[in-house]
């Protein structure tokens, strides 16, 4: 388990700390998140009977996970959502080439007044060596996202930069 760190720009928010762990699983692999403070003050976006793919997730309360093969320039991003929605999109490089990609998630969802545990379990073809990102993103009620990650690039909060890949499985 690592503690992901606030973006030096945000200001402090409801949440308070987040922490964060991944594995890798025959399949693919599963990621935890416990996001743990003032929980009732942060929009959580409501569980959804669909639980399939979509996009845009990363406008409010969510994670996510980007896994690059150590040695190339592609890499897999997953959003995960508190609603139990997801989206995956391969990169052939930074940024570019974005299309839909080939997975299976499951997301189960614990909350309580101060504490969002979110735990995903993803079936995709994630080969190792990799570099791994996880991410936080915490939309407050006052509509102002907090953005958190393993590591940050100097600047705006880019959850794309390799920077924030800090993990190595």
């Amino acid at each position: 388990m690592k503690s992901l760190l606030l973006h030096p720009d945000c200001a402090k928010g409801s949440i308070v700390r987040i922490d964060a762990k991944i594995e890798v699983t025959a399949k693919g692999c599963r990621a935890l998140f416990i996001s743990l403070g003032d929980v009732e003050r942060i929009k959580m976006p409501e569980l959804q009977a669909d639980r399939g793919r979509h996009d845009d997730l990363w406008r409010t309360t969510c994670f996510e996970v980007f896994w690059q093969p150590v040695g190339g320039k592609f890499y897999r991003e997953f959003n995960l959502s508190p609603s139990s929605r997801w989206a995956c999109y391969d990169f052939d490089d930074f940024r570019a080439g974005m299309r839909n990609a080939p997975a299976k998630v499951d997301i189960d969802v614990k909350v309580t007044a101060e504490t969002l545990r979110l735990e995903a379990n993803i079936e995709s073809d994630l080969p190792v060596p990799a570099s791994v990102a996880l991410n936080g993103i915490i939309e407050d009620a006052d509509g102002i996202n907090r953005f958190w990650a393993l590591a940050f690039q100097d600047g705006a909060p880019e959850f794309h930069s390799e920077t924030c890949r800090a993990w190595s499985l």
